[in-house]
């Protein structure tokens, strides 16, 4: 997974939304206690970034270099590259040991890791009673009718570039991903909250989102541009122009629960 987000990162850290800031407090709002957290698949940091508001320490962590190389510095975030030859063990380590860890949050990457490892992982370092989990990830936009029709069109016209795995969860709005957590009335497994993610985008930043995808990376490295100036034209124009700015909304859904 690291190699589609390395080429781009520069373009990912400068496109992707804001996560609200209300969705720190509440995670902080639910853990007794606030010494530390874990920000898994951090990629530049910006969900790190909003956990240290709340928490004494986060220790970010990714397995992309690239990415880290653009993370936000912060004075409670600890950055760390994970290499997928680390082992469990040493990540509890990493991480101060078995039930250290307060919150951990996982922003639009679950859909990437080996679940399975990871939640067995995220059992053993998670705080007992008390500490809690946060998964959540964002797909669709909703600019306007007009060009969320072109938008679905050429979507499906790339899906060959999509990791099969990933694009479905991602594209089910995690209804479909396992969550072996228990419920704390924010989303359960099957069940996500359904949430959106205001921001204002301007054509040229549009161009960036799309620029910062895994599939334009994916379709680049095969030898095709997918971004072709017919492409662009036809997304101005569903857009309203290139100097439009709009306020669109990203359609996000998250899963929160605890160990006990």
């Amino acid at each position: 997974m690291a190699g589609l987000f390395d080429k781009q990162a520069g373009t990912y850290l400068e496109a992707r939304p804001t996560y609200p800031s209300e969705w720190y407090s509440m995670f902080a709002s639910l853990t007794p206690q606030h010494s530390l957290a874990w920000d898994v698949g951090t990629g530049n940091g910006q969900a790190a970034i909003g956990v240290a508001e709340h928490y004494q320490q986060v220790i970010a962590t990714d397995i992309s270099e690239a990415q880290l190389s653009y993370a936000m510095p912060h004075p409670r975030v600890r950055y760390v590259h994970t290499p997928t030859t680390m082992t469990d063990d040493e990540m509890v380590v990493l991480l101060g040991g078995e039930g250290s860890v307060d919150l951990i949050t996982v922003a639009t990457a679950a859909h990437w890791f080996d679940l399975p490892k990871f939640y067995a992982l995220a059992k053993r370092v998670l705080r007992k009673p008390g500490g809690v989990i946060a998964v959540w990830g964002y797909n669709r936009m909703e600019v306007n009718p007009e060009f969320e029709k072109v938008e679905a069109r050429l979507h499906k016209a790339v899906t060959e570039f999509w990791h099969p795995d990933s694009r479905r969860l991602i594209m089910e709005g995690y209804r479909t991903i396992p969550f072996p957590f228990e419920s704390i009335g924010l989303g359960k497994e099957g069940e996500p909250l359904q949430l959106s993610i205001p921001k204002e985008l301007s054509f040229q930043g549009l161009l960036k989102v799309a620029e910062s995808s895994s599939i334009i990376t994916k379709a680049k490295e095969d030898g095709l541009k997918l971004l072709s100036e017919e492409v662009v034209a036809e997304l101005e124009a569903a857009w309203g122009g290139r100097d439009v700015v709009r306020t669109v909304n990203y359609k996000a859904f998250m899963l929160v629960g605890t160990v006990g």
